[in-house]
């Protein structure tokens, strides 16, 4: 009898493990973005977060939806590129909005359908942004219907879904060189990216996942671990609104 009660209870704990950890999986890749959102919020300063994170993590989440009718993963998985398309879209709202009420003069409209490459990712109305990525997903999808039964094909969008995700880090890291310094980004964002990272990389290890999952969530560790460098080497640096500020008329 005590063995039965035993072997009951192991399995109630390994699916309370196994309920926790895909919980995880699903909202754990939104959370670092909630004190970047407070603090842009709070500061109505979104200069120091780059929104070309938000475009590498949609087009990364989007590929990732169409591999999984091409190649079933964990549903998991799947949930969780819906939520962070959802949660990247609320950010470039946030981004959008603080941008347009720091503005002492009104500039030109910039929109996604000027089609001017000058000013790509960088539209000054949220519904340009809807609008390239309903593009985007559109033509995806029509390839992937077209090539669906087409193995080489399908591990390609694969590949390009969590390279592109690896990369994540990228445009950060390049804002923060440009602008010499890492203030008006959060420092605890990055340090959630770095964990989520990490532990992502060993679920998908734990999981057997495809070999593109694990690979390139080793490279995104490595890349948040360079940006957590740039904090330290440009700590003493003022942001650039501050030079601005700084400079006499």
């Amino acid at each position: 009898m005590d063995s039965v009660l035993e072997e009951l209870s192991d399995i109630s704990v390994m699916k309370l493990v196994k309920w926790i950890s895909c919980g995880a999986m699903i909202f754990g890749g939104m959370v670092p973005y909630i004190p970047q959102y407070r603090e842009i919020k709070r500061t109505e300063d979104a200069e120091g977060f780059s929104l070309f994170v938000c475009l590498t993590l949609l087009v990364a989440n989007t590929l990732r939806i169409l591999f999984w009718f091409g190649k079933r993963y964990e549903i998991p998985l799947l949930i969780q590129s819906i939520v962070m398309n959802m949660t990247m879209l609320a950010m470039i709202h946030l981004c959008i909005l603080v941008r347009s009420k720091n503005q002492i003069i009104r500039g030109r409209e910039r929109r996604f359908t000027d089609f001017d490459r000058r000013y790509f990712w960088a539209w000054t109305d949220f519904m340009s942004y809807v609008d390239f990525m309903l593009l985007f997903t559109i033509i995806c999808s029509i390839l992937m219907y077209l090539f669906i039964d087409h193995i080489p094909f399908v591990e390609l969008v694969g590949f390009l879904a969590v390279f592109t995700e690896a990369l994540l880090g990228v445009p950060q890291m390049l804002c923060n060189y440009q602008n010499k310094s890492t203030e008006g980004m959060s420092l605890k964002m990055v340090v959630m990216w770095a964990m989520g990272d990490t532990f992502k990389t060993g679920y998908f290890l734990i999981r057997e996942a495809p070999a593109q999952f694990w690979l390139c969530g080793g490279l995104q560790v490595c890349i948040d671990a360079f940006i957590l460098c740039q904090v330290y080497w440009y700590r003493n640096n003022p942001g650039v609104r501050s030079k601005k500020q700084d400079t006499p008329d």
